[in-house]
């Protein structure tokens, strides 16, 4: 079955379940469509899922596995996942897995797992204890920070690859340097740095989220503390993602691109809505049992709401860093329900952060073009100058 265009997907097979209470998680305010059960992917919607995606002509299949907490749904269900996409996809066909977890069930079964079966997972962590544990809690008001790490530790142990997820708020906001070098000496290299931006019912920003300052100061001192001596040690996601549009001309996060609507999200019972922020009645497209990835691609509702990307503020138009964020994140500036022509709650802070670093990225980019001309040559057995190479 053709599609339109590729999409990749996130699937929540245990909804927004967690055995976490973290204080300023956007899914306890957003469980409402499912209220007062346990929510537990079957079988048969997990069968339906795989193999109508893997019907669907993609360059690559992404499937991200994402709650709540993904590992509440035990090993079994992800042993039962891999085997259908075995079953389903067609020769050469590249198929990739992803999880986002906490890591607290994480054990040597589940680890192995991951390993052989070539999941990347991506590791909440905010930083050390004392800033993790404020709102990384269990339930009982206790912080999680020691069996974070004692799962992260088995995901070593079995040569698991992962990333470092952190959420920005204001218990670390103030202290990136701090975060950055912790994790540098944990020997976590992949870093993903993600803004904590929640705002209650009259659209007021919520005492853990950041101001747009704070964002692009925090940046700043992420970027000084990188450009130093680790460019080629490590990965930060949104850096990585500068250097593909400059490079490239590539988008390689959603946030950056002109439009909404690169994935779906799959709710435990096949339901499905446009994005993970919007998991809302009101945005439900339609349920995999019984609608084609082709109709909902097609939905006026998915269309329109990736439509609203692309409907920024008039400031935006004259902005000389619109390339690279097209008005920011829908989830930072619909703050005002239904109206995306709001300035991102960031607007300020990207500002501040790409005046700062874009030389630098630029001078990055550059060398990577070079370097790339270099090795194309001497491919195709070019003689090379030896002042093209001390350039470098």
């Amino acid at each position: 079955m053709q599609s339109n265009k590729p999409f990749s997907l996130l699937i929540k097979p245990a909804s927004a379940d967690c055995n976490q209470d973290c204080t300023y998680c956007f899914y306890l305010n957003r469980s409402k469509p499912h209220p007062g059960q346990r929510r537990r992917m079957t079988s048969k919607v997990l069968r339906r899922i795989v193999s109508s995606y893997l019907e669907t002509q993609q360059p690559q299949y992404v499937f991200t596995w994402q709650g709540g907490e993904p590992t509440l749904m035990g090993i079994d269900f992800y042993q039962q996942a891999v085997k259908l996409q075995q079953e389903y996809a067609a020769p050469g066909s590249i198929v990739a897995n992803g999880l986002q977890t906490n890591a607290l069930l994480i054990d040597a079964k589940f680890a192995q797992f991951f390993a052989r079966n070539h999941f990347l997972l991506g590791v909440s962590l905010d930083g050390p204890a004392y800033i993790h544990d404020r709102y990384r809690k269990y339930k009982n008001g206790n912080g999680s920070y020691q069996d974070v790490i004692k799962g992260i530790n088995c995901l070593v142990k079995h040569e698991v690859e992962f990333n470092i997820l952190t959420l920005v708020t204001q218990a670390n906001v103030k202290k990136a340097k701090e975060v950055y070098q912790f994790l540098c000496e944990k020997g976590f290299y992949y870093h993903q740095y993600v803004e904590c931006v929640e705002f209650d019912a009259e659209g007021r920003p919520l005492p853990y989220s950041i101001t747009g300052e704070e964002w692009g100061n925090f940046l700043c001192e992420i970027f000084d503390q990188w450009i130093k001596s680790d460019i080629y040690r490590v990965s930060i996601r949104l850096f990585d993602a500068v250097l593909a549009y400059l490079v490239q001309n590539q988008y390689t996060v959603c946030s950056m691109g002109p439009a909404c609507g690169q994935y779906f999200v799959v709710e435990h019972n096949g339901d499905i809505f446009p994005c993970d922020f919007y998991v809302r009645d009101q945005l439900k497209l339609g349920n995999i049992e019984k609608d084609s990835w082709r109709d909902l691609q097609a939905s006026p509702v998915f269309v329109n709401f990736a439509a609203q990307k692309s409907k920024w503020h008039d400031q935006c138009n004259q902005c000389e860093y619109q390339q690279f964020c097209w008005g920011d994140c829908l989830k930072n500036r619909l703050y005002t329900p239904n109206n995306p022509g709001q300035l991102s709650r960031l607007c300020s802070g990207w500002k501040i952060f790409y005046q700062h670093a874009l030389p630098g990225f630029r001078a990055i980019a550059d060398k990577i073009r070079r370097d790339q001309c270099i090795n194309l040559l001497v491919f195709l057995g070019v003689l090379v100058p030896w002042w093209l190479f001390s350039l470098q």
